[in-house]
Formats: structure tokens, C-alpha cells, sequence
């Protein structure tokens, strides 16, 4: 059974993922690129973060940090690579979507790297299905060829 909860990015049972997802964005493009966050930066900017358990196990996390244009950033949604291929991700994304819209925030934005950079594919093709488009830089950020920057308004909850 699959459970996503509020965790603790530096919680021990948290370290393997956070590892890999590091790993992945040192490797995928260059290191002035990379706005990758680890535990103690999103503790430090406030940012809220989930974990993906199924039976108790931690296959993935996802975290919201807010801006202060009403919108939040989509940070550190990683699903570790013997768990992938099974909609995960899609399910952490859906999550952070309904937190962020039951909030009353306006958009999800992100960020994510360009299309020419290996490894970041299947990342632009999942937000482009949940709705998310193409825009410029987003709140923090300049221009940057080895980014792309993504938005997906939200509809006020009922």
C-alpha cells in the first residue's frame, strides 16, 4: 500500500533517496546548473517535504516550497531507480498538487533541466501530461540554458 506522509529530509530512513536524487543532478548537467537541494537546504528555506512509502518502506519524496507570489516551487521529487516505472511519481506530483491547491495557492512552478541535458526526459514529459507549460524563470532564478522552467495554475478548491 502506498502512503505519502510529512517527513523529515534529514531523517536517517530519508538519506538513500536524498543521495540519489543528488547524484542524479550532479551527474546530469553542470554543477552552476544544478539547484539541486539537500536536507539541510530545504530544512533552511522552509520548505516542506513528503515522503512515498509502500508497506512501510521509503520509495520516494516530494517537496513544496512556497514564494512569495502566491505560488509554490516543486522541489526534490525523486522515486529511487528500482522503484520507477510504476507511476510514482505521477502520484507524488497529484499529491503536492492537491496540498498546494486546498492551500489556496495560485500555480506549482518548477524548475527542471533543459531538454538537452540527459536524464531529465521522463521529468518533462510526466509535468507536460499533468498540465504543467513551458514559461520563463521563475521566482529565484535567471535565465539559464540548462533549465526549464515549468507552471501549472491551480484552480481554487471547493
Amino acid at each position: 500500500m502506498i502512503d505519502i506522509r510529512e517527513a523529515d529530509p534529514g531523517a536517517e530512513e530519508m538519506r538513500a533517496i536524498i543521495q540519489a536524487h543528488f547524484a542524479h543532478s550532479n551527474a546530469a548537467g553542470p554543477a552552476e546548473s544544478n539547484h539541486t537541494m539537500d536536507a539541510g537546504s530545504l530544512a533552511a528555506t522552509g520548505a516542506r517535504f513528503w515522503a512515498l512509502f509502500e508497506d512501510g518502506c521509503p520509495l520516494g519524496c516530494g517537496a513544496l516550497k512556497a514564494l512569495p507570489d502566491g505560488t509554490a516551487e516543486v522541489k526534490s521529487v525523486h522515486i529511487l531507480a528500482e522503484a520507477r516505472g510504476r507511476g510514482l511519481a505521477r502520484v507524488m506530483m497529484k499529491h503536492l498538487a492537491q496540498i498546494a491547491q486546498d492551500e489556496g495557492l495560485s500555480a506549482l512552478v518548477l524548475e527542471t533541466g533543459a531538454n538537452h541535458l540527459q536524464g531529465y526526459d521522463a521529468a518533462r514529459k510526466l509535468y507536460e501530461s499533468l498540465g504543467y507549460s513551458y514559461c520563463g524563470p521563475i521566482v529565484g532564478y535567471e535565465n539559464d540554458p540548462n533549465s526549464a522552467f515549468m507552471r501549472l495554475a491551480l484552480e481554487p478548491a471547493r
